[in-house]
């Protein structure tokens, strides 16, 4: 693959993410957004939207998540979206397989295309990892996951692994059940806020965190975390 190839698919791909966030933003009123009533609509008119045909907006949904993760975007916002959509469980699924697999295409591209400028950015600062990943990949490859990525940013996360050479099988199962608690807390928060626009006429934080559907996932997110850091301490010794 020469130099110059890889240069315009590079422009290329910034210029679809640039595209993108601009086509995503400006159907956002953001004058509007500290009113409570803009969100009482978006609630409503999207469960209707829903509502209507389930499955088809499943697929669009799952088709815009992947290629949203291959342009490098945050996971979060995703999983909150999902949950509000979808609700925990479906929310759940439907986040996990897609953030999955548009990860493991993002790993693709980036071994195919970008595998010596990643080296040449990032081996040095990780270097410390290569021994632990040749000695079980799968394993501490789905500790990675497990823990959030160490507090790298989500996509740098996806292509970390073309400096360990992880194998697709290992990256795409590792990854899926790795997600599998963190995903699950942001869909439970993102179903708790969308119950709580249902169902209330103004916002009012302290009554948000205090609802069921919001102290729950909160209190699996603190043991989580400290869960996380005791596999930080002791697989990573971060």
């Amino acid at each position: 693959m020469s130099n110059k190839f890889k240069l315009i698919f590079g422009i290329s791909y910034v210029i679809i993410l640039c595209a993108f966030l601009y086509f995503l933003f400006i159907n956002v009123e953001i004058n509007r957004l500290n009113d409570f009533t803009y969100y009482k609509e978006l609630q409503f008119h999207i469960s209707n939207l829903i509502g209507t045909n389930l499955y088809l907006n499943l697929l669009i949904f799952f088709l815009f998540t992947v290629f949203w993760i291959l342009l490098l975007g945050f996971g979060s916002p995703i999983l909150l979206m999902s949950g509000i959509l979808f609700g925990k469980w479906i929310g759940t699924l439907v986040s996990l397989v897609s953030i999955t697999l548009g990860a493991l295409l993002l790993y693709i591209i980036a071994n195919f295309f970008f595998k010596e400028l990643i080296k040449k950015l990032l081996e040095n600062k990780f270097s410390k990892y290569f021994l632990l990943f040749k000695k079980n990949e799968f394993y501490y490859f789905f500790a990675f996951r497990f823990v959030g990525g160490l507090g790298i940013p989500f996509g740098l996360q996806n292509v970390l692994p073309v400096l360990f050479n992880i194998s697709k099988l290992n990256y795409f199962i590792a990854s899926f059940f790795g997600f599998v608690p963190n995903f699950f807390i942001w869909n439970t928060i993102g179903s708790g806020i969308n119950q709580f626009i249902e169902t209330n006429d103004s916002f009012s934080f302290f009554k948000l965190i205090q609802s069921n559907e919001i102290m729950f996932p909160l209190g699996f997110f603190v043991i989580i975390i400290i869960i996380a850091f005791i596999i930080r301490r002791k697989v990573f010794n971060v």
